[in-house]
């Protein structure tokens, strides 16, 4: 997954690589509540009542055995998929503190703390992760996206690049190194990285987004407003355009660049 997450302007989709803000903390898990919230939720479409009522079991499975490494890993992702990602880390933490060798929870943890906004504690888990057995692509990515947050942009790239050792042609992970070299002003290998990253049919948005960011940064803005349209609304494509162009007008617009953040990937 990409792990670019600082949004700009109105829309949601132009991220950062080294955005992933996290807001560390993890709201304790409350009893019951998912199985009430199931009950009373009569609303919901049939999928979310599923959902619904296969986190609610879940938890009380976790409730019962949160050193169950499958069990923590399967409600993390069901919380996830309610919109709790707070809890998710809770659950993980939790976990974590159950099973302090296991890569998949290390991992696991590592990557929805970057996610959270919390690189310091990210970092430290997906390095335990490598160090428990973990060296997959994803595991590497993640601490690229956690040492570019933490302004370690040259260390970053050699994550990045460690990972596509391991998954060439990776869409997702070549747009964050492609966005960690714009963070070092290295202009032309970001532009480079990123259109081979957008040049994938199976590329996200955001991928080909941030290939617009880069290109309207240097100037190059008819290309970039035509990247932009492949995702956004008009409206959305004019405002961020007019932005990127106010931006250009500023003493250091690389520097700002650093500075966007807002929401997550």
């Amino acid at each position: 997954m990409p792990i670019s997450v600082s949004a700009y302007l109105k829309s949601p989709v132009i991220l950062l690589a080294a955005g992933l803000a996290l807001g560390g903390c993890q709201k304790t898990l409350t009893t019951g509540s998912i199985s009430k919230e199931a009950a009373t939720q009569t609303a919901q479409a049939p999928g979310s009542q599923e959902q619904l009522k296969q986190a609610a079991k879940l938890q009380d499975k976790f409730k019962r055995d949160p050193g169950n490494a499958d069990v923590a890993l399967a409600f993390a992702d069901a919380l996830d998929s309610l919109g709790r990602p707070d809890q998710a880390v809770g659950a993980l933490k939790m976990a974590k503190d159950q099973n302090p060798g296991d890569p998949r929870i290390l991992s696991a943890y590592g990557r929805r703390a970057l996610r959270a906004g919390n690189p310091n504690e990210a970092l430290a888990a997906l390095e335990q992760a490598s160090s428990a057995g973990d060296r997959s692509a994803a595991t590497l990515s993640a601490q690229g996206a956690a040492l570019d947050q933490l302004g370690r942009n040259g260390e970053a790239r050699e994550r990045y690049k460690q990972a596509l050792a391991l998954d060439p042609n990776n869409s997702s992970i070549l747009a964050n190194l492609g966005l960690s070299y714009a963070l070092s002003n290295k202009i032309a290998d970001a532009e480079m990285t990123l259109r081979k990253a957008a040049s994938d049919p199976a590329a996200a948005a955001k991928v080909r987004q941030n290939l617009a960011l880069v290109l309207a940064m240097q100037g190059k803005f008819a290309e970039a407003e035509d990247y932009a349209a492949r995702d956004l609304s008009p409206e959305d494509v004019k405002v961020n355009m007019a932005y990127l162009k106010q931006m250009m007008k500023t003493p250091d617009p690389w520097q700002k660049l650093k500075n966007i953040d807002g929401a997550t990937g």
